[in-house]
């Protein structure tokens, strides 16, 4: 099981990075609550990003977005209201959007990265 976690926290680093390198603004990282957690919370613009980040070894089992479903974009935004509510003022006069952030490769650091905002 550590070496899933090791994974999945080098690929929601590359995703931060990626995310700062096109401008957002990384507001929070690993946010939890009792009803679950968010990888990332960042701005662009005048939009709150709440982005699910996705990271597997290969897609032998499926692409990483596949695992972004209805139920877990329903999830995402119980969530991303959850985050809102505890920072009223970090969120007060955005927009709510929640993306989702897939990478596949052994080495998260140089693996194929794929960005989806809008996740429905």
């Amino acid at each position: 099981m550590a070496a899933k976690d090791d994974l999945g926290r080098a690929g929601e680093e590359r995703a931060a990075r990626y995310l700062s390198g096109r401008g957002y603004e990384i507001l929070d990282r690993n946010w939890r609550c009792p009803q679950g957690e968010i990888d990332i919370v960042a701005v662009d613009g005048r939009r709150l990003v709440v982005a699910e980040v996705k990271t597997r070894r290969s897609d032998r089992f499926g692409h990483p977005l596949e695992a972004v479903d209805r139920r877990k974009a329903q999830r995402l935004w119980r969530l991303a209201m959850a985050w809102i509510r505890a920072h009223p003022e970090q969120a007060r006069g955005r927009m709510l959007r929640l993306d989702a952030i897939a990478i596949v490769g052994d080495d998260p650091a140089m693996g194929a990265l794929e960005h989806v905002e809008v996740v429905p």
